[in-house]
């Protein structure tokens, strides 16, 4: 149960902070355009890309201290990253989503194509799911096999709940989101749980150099 907590606290606080998808999901969402693809597509690609990190990078992680210590350098300082700007977002910014008032609803097979490139094309994605999530956060690479699913079923728990979550529910998050203090709060909340992961990775980098 542990490791299932660790891994929806950890891809939780990842898929919150990936900007340009969430904005598509939560857009489309309030649009009401084939949400329930959307927000399929995006976990299925979690799906693929965790499994492939959790049991598969995890293992060559682990029976490599110089990638072990390497990409755990690299995911927190990645994480701290994050961390810097959505404290930055907190203090400065203003966050709003254009929607225009006669939407036109997008056909499946394009809401899915559309869905794949923003999600696939993003560089953020590749980095967290199979890199930050399947061989750092959580280490996923010095857990036994059963700790590993279970750490896989919790990140995924997290993705699932998340994108049906923001999908179905843009209607009603969209006008608590138009005001900037929302945002700020979130940002806050989504640093401060950056900087936790980050200072676990270092000092997992530490220990193990």
């Amino acid at each position: 149960m542990n490791e299932i907590l660790k891994g929806i606290v950890t891809s939780g606080t990842l898929i919150v902070a990936i900007g340009a998808q969430n904005a598509f999901v939560l857009k489309q969402g309030l649009l009401k355009n084939n949400i329930f693809w959307v927000a399929l597509v995006c976990f299925l690609c979690d799906v693929l890309l965790m499994c492939t990190g959790v049991l598969g990078v995890g293992t060559v992680i682990k029976n490599n201290t110089f990638a072990n210590v390497g990409l755990a350098i690299i995911g927190g300082l990645f994480l701290l990253l994050y961390g810097f700007k959505s404290f930055r977002s907190a203090l400065s910014s203003s966050h709003t989503i254009d929607i225009s008032t006669n939407p036109k609803v997008i056909p499946i097979h394009k809401t899915i194509l559309l869905t794949l490139a923003i999600t696939l094309l993003n560089p953020h994605v590749y980095l967290d799911t199979v890199v930050v999530i399947g061989g750092i956060a959580g280490i996923a690479g010095t857990l036994t096999f059963d700790q590993k699913v279970n750490f896989l079923i919790g990140a995924l728990i997290a993705s699932f709940v998340w994108f049906f979550s923001l999908g179905y529910g843009a209607r009603w998050l969209i006008p608590i989101f138009k005001k900037p203090k929302a945002w700020k709060i979130l940002d806050f909340g989504i640093g401060c749980l950056m900087f936790w992961l980050s200072y676990q990775l270092i000092q997992f980098a530490l220990e193990k150099s």
